[in-house]
Formats: structure tokens, sequence, C-alpha cells
């Protein structure tokens, strides 16, 4: 598990100078060169040393993936790897909030005023993440939370309740990193790097699920919606592709029904999630706080008393 010493204090004036640099650098097309690396096979010989290797250093635990480290073709394919069966558990109870992915909580709490807290002494407009101005404003005096993925950390996100999904949203933007040091220093970072909103309308109301890219990874696919991942039929994403600098919504007419634990998303290499819950609809767990170990599937929040 997780351990918020897994996560670096930040250095001021080393991380300022680093993400200075990064900033004045072509993110995008470092992140796609750095995800094409990750693509390169691997002989199958070579696989379980290599991968082996890998989740040594970052302290991942391949016993709890799907397959063995040599039927992982690539770094990639091991990143993106599925949990073996019963690996993780839900509440399968409709009144509550599940953690979609593993990592550590970095804020959580209420919206107030149409901001979130990102970090001490900082904080985010929720319209601009979510690049909705309405639906920013549904979700003033809500519960909120963060939840920073290591690369350690299984990288699927799921959703955290049953619901619908009626409205999809991608929007391009930076790719500064999203670690401790960048959350400290860079201001409105969660609605500056480019993201992948999906919402789900269910029996909490609606809940933003929130995949914020950051830099080396700006991949993230779309299980909810196969076909948005392009090209067609290959290892494919939604976000970070080359030209592409809109922002894309999609509607669902019939809209896609997922159940609590489905698969809706995942990061090709690691990031952010933020959770969005409407006002009056949950109540956080109580014992949920700032750099706490999650696991995929652990009670975040609960129906509030009616």
């Amino acid at each position: 598990m997780n351990r918020p010493e897994d996560y670096p204090t930040p250095q001021p004036w080393r991380s300022r100078a680093v993400l200075s640099v990064l900033a004045r650098l072509p993110q995008g097309a470092l992140s796609r060169a750095f995800g094409s690396l990750a693509d390169v096979p691997l002989p199958r010989p070579l696989r379980r040393p290599v991968l082996g290797a890998f989740a040594r250093a970052v302290g991942a635990d391949p016993a709890e993936a799907e397959l063995g480290l040599e039927e992982y073709g690539s770094l990639n394919r091991f990143f993106t790897r599925r949990l073996r069966e019963g690996a993780r558990t839900w509440p399968h109870d409709p009144r509550v909030a599940a953690s979609p992915v593993d990592g550590v909580t970095g804020q959580v709490g209420v919206v107030r005023g149409g901001r979130a807290i990102q970090a001490k002494g900082r904080d985010y407009s929720v319209a601009e993440l979510l690049d909705d101005p309405a639906e920013g404003a549904r979700f003033d005096g809500g519960a909120f939370a963060t939840i920073y993925l290591s690369p350690r950390d299984y990288h699927r996100i799921h959703a955290p309740c049953d619901g619908l999904v009626r409205l999809a949203r991608h929007v391009p933007g930076a790719l500064l990193p999203v670690n401790a040091p960048a959350v400290a220093h860079v201001a409105e970072l969660f609605a500056r790097n480019e993201r992948l909103v999906c919402y789900l309308d269910g029996p909490l109301g609606r809940v933003a699920v929130v995949a914020v890219g950051a830099y080396n990874v700006g991949r993230i696919s779309a299980a909810f919606d196969p076909a948005w991942n392009a090209p067609p039929g290959k290892s494919a994403w939604v976000t970070n592709r080359s030209g592409v600098h809109r922002p894309e919504t999609k509607r669902y007419d019939p809209p896609v029904r997922v159940r609590q634990g489905d698969e809706i998303m995942t990061f090709h290499l690691g990031s952010t999630v933020v959770l969005l819950f409407e006002p009056g609809r949950v109540e956080l767990e109580p014992g949920l706080r700032a750099e706490m170990p999650v696991r995929l599937g652990m009670p975040l929040a609960g129906a509030g008393e009616e």
C-alpha cells in the first residue's frame, strides 16, 4: 500500500526551477515521445527481468496483476495491467461512493465559492477544471476528493458508484507534473492540465470523475466509450493526440450504464483523479483526510441524511 512518505516533500527552489523549465518545453510532444518508448515491444525472454526490475524500482506488486510478467509485451502493457480477480473488494452499496483508483489523497473537503483546495494556500476554479461554468456551479458546496497515483499504483479508473454516463468532455491543456512540488507551486494546476471528464448520474446525484493528465503521461483512454479512443483497434486513447487543441463534448442517448467497480478510464502511465459531488448528496467518510493511502473500492463518501 502507498504511504505518505512515498510522495516527496516539495523543495521550493529546486521545484520552481524544474517547473519553470518544463513550462517552456513542448510537453505534449515530449510526453508522446516517452509514451512511444513505453510502447516498444519487449521480446518474451526479456519481459520478466525488465518488467520485474521496473516493478521493484517503483514498488509495484506483480502478484496482484491479472497475468504473469511474461504476458505483458511492453512497459505500457504492464503499466495498464488489470488486477487479478479478488485483489480488491467493493461495498456494492448504492449509497456509497468508493475510491475509483489506488493512490494517496491530496486534498479533500468542500467546494466553496466555486473553488476547491489544491494545496495549502492554493485553490482552483471547479468551473475551469470542468471547462463548463454550468457544471461548475452544480458542484458548488459539494464534497470533493483528489487522489494522486504514483508509478507503483494500478492505473485503471473504475466507477465509484452506479450511474449513467450521459455526458463526457475532453479538455486539452498543459502536461505539467502533478506530483507534490507541482501541486504546491503551480497555480490552478488541475484546471491547466489536459483532462478527461466523465459524469455519472445515479443514486448519489451527478458525480464528476476527472482524470487529469501529466508530464510523461498525457494519455487517457475511455472504457465507457472505446470508439472515442483512436486509432480504432489499437492501444489508443482520447488525450494527448498530436494536433488536437479544442475541447470535445460527448453526449450519450441512450446513456451508458455503469455499475460500481466497472472500468471507465485508464491512465497510460500515472496521474491524478478529482471526484466532485453535488451539495447535500454525500458526506465524506469521517476518517478521510489529506495524504492518506487509499485503495480501489475503499469507501470515500456516503449518502447524507435525508
